[in-house]
């Protein structure tokens, strides 16, 4: 297994890698994503929330991006799942693409035990980095609904919203609806998203919220920069996208789509130019 830092250069050569074998194969490979297997001995989703439930939130986020960068995990979320999309430009050209995305939002634990963990912006991105991943957008999140095959119903909780032990009380709920069925799965969570309403809030230091959809379709809530980006509360969830974007059969960094005016439209449905892509820490 290759080691990662950040991610960036080394995934900045995969592409030109991967771009190199489509041209000389004529053959479109599947993007690839380096996930460290989970360790020996790691602990569980219930054990995770034994051992930092009394924490501060520094030390438990911390915690937290360590246990996950480490690969402590469910083996079905290295299982990444085919977004297709398409747009129709203005001068009329068909544009195709796909990437991929967790089947889930971020855990820690076994495939037997696993706890989905709310945290911050700033960890949620160092995990990203990491593994060569960014965070949705708001259509990512609807597109992601379209395409789940598990859809649960929204279960809100109106009590200690920002408690961690709100935050394990959430998951146990999800897992008593789920009922083992698996696959892609949305109606879940709010997603914390990238989005431009960041710089856009006339206070600094946001944190984007988008999603929780209802069977119907539509979102609860709508996109929101107005929480301090330290907020975390129970109904937040993280899902990463692999930062490899296929374009018409070509690899293209995630950036670069969003950058484009014409290609902007396949991951993200805001007006105006997007200037965000993700969150400093």
């Amino acid at each position: 297994m290759i080691k990662l830092s950040k991610g960036i250069p080394f995934f900045s050569l995969l592409i030109i890698f991967i771009h190199a074998c489509s041209i000389s194969q004529n053959v479109l490979p599947v993007p690839v994503i380096d996930l460290p297997d989970r360790p020996p001995g790691a602990v569980t989703g219930s054990e995770f929330y034994a051992i930092t439930a009394d924490l501060d939130l520094e030390e438990r986020e911390e915690q937290i991006v360590k246990e996950i960068t480490c690969g402590n995990f469910p083996d079905f979320m290295r299982n990444l799942v085919q977004i297709n999309c398409s747009i129709v430009t203005k001068e009329g050209k068909n544009i195709s693409a796909f990437y991929r995305v967790m089947p889930d939002y971020l855990m820690i634990g076994s495939d037997a035990d696993f706890f989905r963990v709310p945290m911050t912006p700033q960890s949620a991105q160092k995990i990203a980095d990491i593994f060569g991943c960014f965070l949705t957008t708001s259509k990512i999140c609807d597109d992601i609904f379209d395409a789940a095959v598990v859809k649960l119903e929204p279960f809100p909780l109106t009590q200690n919203r920002d408690s961690f032990t709100t935050f394990y009380l959430h998951n146990q709920i999800i897992e008593k609806q789920r009922k083992g069925e698996k696959g892609l799965i949305a109606g879940i969570k709010k997603d914390v998203i990238i989005s431009s309403a960041v710089r856009q809030d006339r206070l600094p230091n946001r944190v984007a919220i988008y999603g929780w959809h209802q069977p119907d379709g539509n979102p609860i809530q709508p996109v929101y920069a107005g929480h301090v980006d330290w907020y975390v509360d129970y109904s937040h969830g993280i899902r990463l996208v692999h930062r490899i974007i296929y374009v018409n059969n070509q690899p293209t960094d995630y950036k670069d789509v969003l950058r484009n005016p014409d290609l902007k439209q396949l991951l993200s449905n805001e007006t105006g130019v997007m200037d965000f892509f993700a969150y400093p820490y």
